[in-house]
């Protein structure tokens, strides 16, 4: 492979614009992955124009690149591409939220939803496709003059942008990481097959496809020989597709672990800790979480509630402090759900709680030092999502933690296969088991706690994002001169 830059397409990128011309950092796992990447090489980062300030920035700069100097730090070459506001929305609202992310998340009631009508057709036709065929056309631009360019497209947004670029560009290299699960095959047939093709082709018009965890790569191969019947080679994790070999491969995501413990050594962090001493009980049980359906919110406080029920001498010495970003609240799933959450809230409070102890404190916002002084002192972290494509939470509470902290895991997220045999493992359905796991946290031996938190932090610290990228690149590597 050439020096030639990097092109990176994501649908959000690294900064985002308000109506001022203000800047602040995007947000999402996504984005704390590819800030390593961008800093780590010579690269273009191709986002969508999310905001009326990123279209108004945009069009300031005739819809070229320019360099950006993010608020955490770190320099990057940035092209915001702008839409039509009514195919974005058709492209996130109906189609890419709440469609795909439901089936790679196990997410539809099917008796009940989703009812595929010409709406949700014509959302992937006129939104999904336009928004890809936009960003697509961006990408082409900016290696017209490069030889053996290199793109490397993210996640759930972008299915069809490669083969649009391959059909224009049949020697560009073309490596595609999904960064949410890989659902097994009859979730994906919820899709019109005609779209369930096109979506297919145009991941495998990749010449890699990366996937979190080794169970992604697998769904992904049993979906391709399944669904499309193409030739599939489990040895060598590999699908023939139209004549060209593609090669799927599992990159598990790690944290920038070095700096989050910088994070958590702020003067600002300080300030939080003292607030959250000041009023600490004997224990403190934590989430940290976006307010959406895969994280399991609700499970989790009702597992917190059938605990305090059948252990009341925990009574007044524990609080479960949950801090939620709301999420996707345009979406009427989504704003029922939190209104549902806070309600759940609501009665385990009133159940349980006395004039001076409230036994759940829901914070419904994103503060990443407020969250960061509650990492420190858990002596439970709570993940118990549905389905996770990773879940960078479980792998930043542990390296932070002062007080050997016990994480309670789901095996359904990606980072259970990395750290499941460090923490407690559970079935994100089994209530009474969440309950169960709850109270054999906060009763563990000393020694076991601390053996599990050492585990935890030593697999944790044990790669960076820099390996992660670099694992990617030399595959492309490998692949482009095979």
């Amino acid at each position: 492979m050439s020096e030639a830059p990097l092109v990176l397409v994501s649908n959000r990128g690294p900064v985002t614009f308000d109506d001022e011309g203000g800047m602040s950092r995007g947000t999402g796992g996504l984005v704390t992955a590819l800030t390593g990447l961008a800093s780590h090489r010579d690269a273009i980062w191709i986002a969508s124009a999310l905001t009326d300030g990123d279209v108004a920035v945009s069009r300031e700069r005739g819809g070229r690149p320019f360099e950006v100097e993010s608020p955490d730090g770190g320099t990057y070459r940035i092209r915001l591409v702008e839409s039509d506001a009514g195919a974005y929305e058709r492209f996130y609202s109906i189609f890419a939220n709440p469609m795909l992310w439901f089936i790679q998340h196990y997410l539809w009631d099917l008796s009940n939803a989703p009812d595929v009508r010409r709406h949700e057709v014509e959302a992937f036709e006129f939104g999904y496709n336009v928004v890809n065929e936009d960003l697509a056309r961006a990408v082409l631009e900016e290696i017209e003059d490069m030889e053996e360019p290199a793109v490397m497209v993210h996640d759930y947004h972008l299915y069809t942008l490669p083969a649009l670029v391959r059909r224009a560009r049949p020697d560009v290299f073309l490596h595609h990481f999904v960064h949410i699960p890989w659902t097994q095959p009859d979730a994906w047939r919820v899709l019109p097959s005609k779209i369930r093709e096109e979506i297919y082709d145009g991941i495998l018009a990749n010449d890699i496809v990366g996937f979190h965890t080794q169970a992604y790569r697998r769904n992904f191969l049993q979906c391709c020989r399944e669904l499309m019947g193409y030739e599939v080679d489990w040895e060598r994790s590999t699908v023939t597709c139209k004549g060209r070999e593609v090669w799927v491969r599992a990159y598990p995501l790690p944290i920038d672990w070095r700096a989050t413990q910088a994070v958590s050594r702020r003067d600002t962090v300080a300030a939080h800790e003292d607030e959250l001493l000041r009023r600490r009980r004997d224990h403190l049980i934590l989430r940290v979480d976006r307010a959406d359906l895969s994280k399991n919110v609700l499970r989790g406080f009702t597992a917190f509630d059938i605990f305090l029920e059948q252990h009341p001498e925990f009574r007044e010495r524990v609080t479960f402090l949950a801090q939620m970003m709301p999420s996707r609240t345009d979406v009427a799933e989504y704003a029922e759900y939190l209104e549902r959450i806070e309600a759940l809230v609501a009665v385990v409070n009133h159940r349980h709680g006395t004039p001076d102890w409230m036994p759940i404190q829901l914070k419904l916002r994103d503060d990443l030092e407020e969250a960061m002084a509650a990492y420190k002192h858990y002596d439970v972290l709570l993940v118990n999502a549905m389905f996770d494509g990773m879940n960078l939470v479980a792998k930043e509470g542990p390296v932070v933690n002062e007080r050997d902290g016990v994480s309670i895991l789901s095996e359904n997220t990606g980072a259970h296969e990395e750290l499941g045999s460090c923490a407690l493992s559970v079935n994100p359905f089994d209530v009474q088991e969440l309950a169960d796991s709850i109270h054999a946290a906060l009763t563990m031996a000393s020694d076991e706690r601390r053996r599990r938190a050492e585990g935890l932090r030593e697999i944790v610290t044990s790669r960076d994002p820099g390996d992660w990228i670099d694992e990617q690149l030399a595959d492309i590597r490998k692949k482009a001169h095979a």
